[in-house]
């Protein structure tokens, strides 16, 4: 029973039709919030029950102190939840085998269901293996099923089983795209009540719709299982930080551009953990499209969320995109009558604000493997030069630098570039021997259509216009399409050693893009459509031509991808790139044409046009005014409408999957792609007490910035890893291995991919990169996985000891569940990124953190000790601090206090209950 201790319930008329709601100006205090914490009050107030959420909860939130640090816990109830296949495909496995512990534990497995919406798009399994060809959609497509037939067909079957489920079926867009396209309701319209439209995603981009004014963000798969299963989420209030936009961009600048500064801002002000909010007059020069690329890539400057309030480009967004008018009409009304309106003139109370003057933006570039190094385009050669020079091997160059580390000679030195060459092979940094000074020669190769080219540090082997954050904004799509058309124009062509994709966002875009008649251009540079899905920045870039991945290997090049998403770290886009970089769609298909990051194209020709003279960027990129008038006449509502007019139906292929029936799912031993957990297995009434850890080993032990994508499996399965092995003796042939992210259903595979990037640098195997560790005592080499299984043999608990910002990227589930698969305890870091540390909480495991100034390093460990955390035992609530005892070979010791991040009261429930599907499970059990 709502409990409406405050009086807020009341109806309001749109159209004839009446809606219960809470009017927030009956808060007290609330007029001064701001535009997301208005929304978490609404929510308080609609789920007032008294128990899970109080009064007093209500009463915080409206007298929110915003210079205050979080401390204060509300529950937060999603109104629905988000998900794509690859953290998907797990979240539907561990409510199959929730179904089963139910039963064992003597509940009703029926009771295991999603009580909220839950709407699952399947855009992560893509890979581009064929790229510039006019068959590549198809062909990909084909080899898509092929390879994930057993998973859909899973998926099929959780979508008949589960009330609550959608699934969007492969070839229809980006799970981001197709939430602010069609999926998105900004208010929600139910059981006669109207509310705003709220959610959580496991995807950590899931923010992207904070452009349309939904309140929503990335979480782990544990915890979306657990707000499927009714549950609040909890949660301290947040700070908020208000950023002020004011003017407008300049010519030549993009979205893409104006989030690569923000990112910058914000990661340098420090946002981790806070909401951030939009507001101000340059606001109204923002166009939806790219108020949602913003909000996309906050996980990128760390915070939770990035919210832009509703305004009247909001509602032009909603009718473009075909949503009708009576919904259009409830969300105008709804927004002004609850001060969710946006108004320039008020600004809400802010924990810190910032100014942006949009007017600032230049064209920039971010790497070469971190999204907040922005780099201003016309510092982005000498950037590349100065960063290329730790990629190299450690003996023998020394790129482009002199002695003292400084550039050697100017960006636009004819020896490096010239125009003519420009047509035949990469730019490249003068090298010299670090012993004799000698020019180091190119590699030669012979490409598969017999073109001879050379290959050199700082090539560009990859060129994708892919990922969420861009591919379907219209303004920098069809300005990088109209710069295609300009360059074919001028006779220039992609340079033959760059493997060029577009992978659009949504099936819209190829309709406009029709309309605009540039379809032609961007295949005649090889940029033909290759899926509607995330491909090259979640590393489903698919091959290197063959010559090209040889002469790589060979000559230990330091080679580039650039791409249009939003995420470069490193080992992710391809395991051959070193050097990763984040841009705008125009500038992707530039670096295409320059085929180098030496060619300055501030400066630097991009090639020689048909008519022998060399043709510069300011040559080809289009006008704002040409990109705005492509924009107003080829974008219309029919073609949402008719795009999505059947987007849960799919096409043949997929409608003629067989798929499996009944309640319960009927796992096949023999599988390698969906394997019953092992989470469940002995599962008791009622949880063990928790206890000390004694006599922990270190498994990892590791330095700063360390993300999921380090930690979780990610990208292709290597023959000789873990997982290769694995499948092999399963019977797989290596060709059919497929991705990790194509096998989150299997743990078996799962677990042998985790901490295995290939960039991972455990300082416990120095000298080492990938997924090696030492056994210790005895100090033998081996991987990490192998380790962990040695040290479970020998009862040995395992910690992760790391620096700074543990965990930041994606909401990656794995990361977590790998860890407490591999045996790990207890994580030991310098501070955390919020997801990460939740899925750790969530998966059974104890987030530590040194205290301010502390690390490993200034302790003196070295990860060779044995660890012994004490005062987890015997309390009835989990402590704020523990002891921790490190102890040398030689019987040294070593002792410190170490913070327990666990931050709220539930978090405290999920640990002692060894995580958060198993307290889920207990409590539904017991009703």
């Amino acid at each position: 029973m709502i409990a409406n201790s405050f009086g807020t319930r009341d109806h309001l008329a749109v159209g004839g039709t009446s809606y219960a709601i809470h009017r927030l100006d009956r808060l007290p205090g609330v007029q001064r919030l701001p535009y997301g914490l208005k929304i978490l009050a609404e929510n308080l107030l609609r789920h007032e029950d008294g128990h899970t959420v109080t009064a007093e909860q209500v009463q915080a939130l409206a007298g929110w102190d915003p210079t205050a640090e979080p401390a204060t816990e509300i529950q937060f109830t999603p109104a629905r939840v988000l998900m794509q296949d690859f953290t998907g495909v797990p979240c539907i496995v561990d409510l199959a085998a929730m179904r089963e512990a139910m039963v064992a534990l003597g509940g009703d497995p029926a009771a295991i269901n999603p009580l909220r919406p839950v709407e699952l798009v399947i855009d992560h399994s893509v890979i581009a293996d064929y790229v510039a060809r006019p068959d590549a959609f198809d062909r990909n497509v084909e080899l898509e099923y092929q390879r994930n037939r057993e998973r859909y067909q899973f998926l099929r079957w959780g979508r008949d089983a589960f009330h609550n489920l959608r699934v969007v079926p492969p070839k229809t867009g980006i799970v981001h795209q197709v939430n602010i396209e069609h999926l998105a309701r900004v208010v929600f319209a139910e059981d006669g009540q109207a509310f705003p439209d709220t959610l959580v995603g496991t995807d950590s981009h899931t923010t992207m719709v904070n452009g349309l004014g939904v309140l929503g963000w990335g979480v782990g798969g544990i915890e979306a299982e657990a707000a499927m299963l009714g549950q609040p989420m909890s949660m301290l209030l947040p700070q908020v930080i208000g950023v002020k936009l004011i003017g407008s961009l300049p010519e030549g600048s993009t979205a893409t551009d104006l989030v690569l500064t923000i990112a910058e801002l914000l990661r340098a002000h420090g946002v981790v953990g806070t909401f951030v909010e939009f507001h101000g007059p340059g606001l109204a020069q923002l166009p939806l499209a790219n108020r949602a690329t913003i909000g996309n890539m906050s996980p990128e400057y760390g915070c939770t969320c990035a919210l832009f309030p509703i305004d009247a480009e909001t509602l032009a967004y909603l009718r473009l995109t075909g949503r009708s008018p009576e919904h259009v009409a409830l969300v105008e009304t709804y927004a002004k009558e609850q001060g969710l309106w946006h108004d320039p003139d008020h600004e809400p109370a802010y924990s810190h604000t910032l100014e942006l003057d949009l007017c600032t933006v230049v064209a920039s570039i971010a790497g070469p493997k971190r999204p907040q190094d922005r780099i201003p385009l016309d510092r982005a050669t000498s950037a590349f030069r100065a960063a290329v020079h730790g990629y190299l091997p450690a003996d023998p160059v020394s790129v482009g630098l002199d002695e003292s580390g400084e550039e050697s000679f100017p960006a636009s030195d004819p020896i490096a570039v010239t125009g003519n060459r420009a047509r035949d092979r990469p730019a490249r940094p003068r090298q010299a021997s670090s012993t004799g000074g000698r020019p180091r020669a190119p590699i030669a190769v012979t490409l598969d259509s017999g073109q001879s080219v050379e290959l050199d540090h700082g090539a560009v082997v990859i060129a994708a216009i892919t990922s969420c954050t861009n591919t379907s904004n219209p303004q920098v799509m069809l300005g990088a399409a109209l710069l295609a058309r300009n360059a074919v124009h001028r006779g220039l062509r992609s340079k033959p050693w760059v493997k060029t994709s577009l992978a659009p966002g949504s099936k819209v875009v190829m309709d406009y893009f029709e309309k605009a008649e540039v379809l032609p251009a961007l295949r005649e540079l090889g940029f033909d459509l290759v899926g509607y899905g995330c491909t090259t920045c979640i590393g489903n870039s698919g091959p290197l031509p063959e010559p090209v991945s040889r002469a790589i290997a060979e000559g230990d090049l330091a080679v580039c991808s650039v791409l249009s998403g939003n995420r470069n770290f490193e080992g992710r886009i391809h395991p051959q790139t070193k050097l990763n970089y984040l841009a705008s769609p125009p500038l992707v298909i530039a670096y295409a044409l320059a085929g180098s990051m030496d060619v300055d194209l501030t400066r630097d020709p991009l090639g020689v046009g048909s008519d022998g003279r060399p043709v510069f960027l300011r040559d080809i990129w289009p006008s704002s005014h040409d990109i705005d008038q492509a924009v107003a006449s080829c974008l219309r509502p029919e073609m949402f409408t008719r795009d999505y007019a059947d987007v849960f139906t799919g096409d043949e292929r997929w409608r003629s999957l067989p798929t499996p029936a009944g309640d319960a799912f009927a796992w096949d031993p023999a599988s390698t792609y969906v394997r019953r957990p092992p989470y469940f297995e002995g599962l008791s009434a009622d949880p063990d007490l928790v206890g000390d850890i004694e006599n922990a080993r270190v498994l990892v032990l590791l330095g700063d910035s360390v993300t999921t994508d380090h930690i979780s499996p990610a990208g292709a399965i290597k023959r000789d890893s873990p997982a290769g092995a694995y499948l092999r003796e399963h019977g797989i042939p290596p060709g059919e291995f497929n991705s990790y992210g194509s096998r989150r259903g299997n743990h078996e595979v799962m677990i042998r991919g985790t901490f295995a990037n290939i960039r991972l640098r455990n300082q416990l195997a120095p000298a080492t990169e990938g997924g090696i560790t030492r056994h210790l005592p005895d100090g033998q080499r081996m991987t990490i996985y192998d380790a962990a299984q040695r040290y479970a043999g020998e009862h040995v608990p395992l910690l992760v000891i790391a620096g700074k910002e543990y965990g930041s990227g994606s909401s990656r589930d794995w990361a977590a569940k790998g860890t407490a698969l591999l045996g790990v305890r207890a994580v030991i870091a310098a501070s955390y990124e919020r997801i990460h540390r939740a899925n750790l909480i969530g998966m059974g495991v104890l987030p530590l953190q040194f205290p301010p100034g502390q690390n490993a390093t200034t302790l003196g460990l070295t990860g060779e000790e044995t660890f012994t955390l004490r005062g987890l035992t015997g309390g009835a609530r989990v402590p704020d601090r523990v002891r921790i005892t490190a102890t040398t070979a030689d019987g040294d010791t070593r002792e410190f206090d170490a913070d327990v991040r666990i931050d709220t009261l539930t978090e405290a429930d999920y640990y002692r209950h060894g995580g958060i599907l198993p307290y889920v499970l207990r409590r539904i059990a017991a009703r």
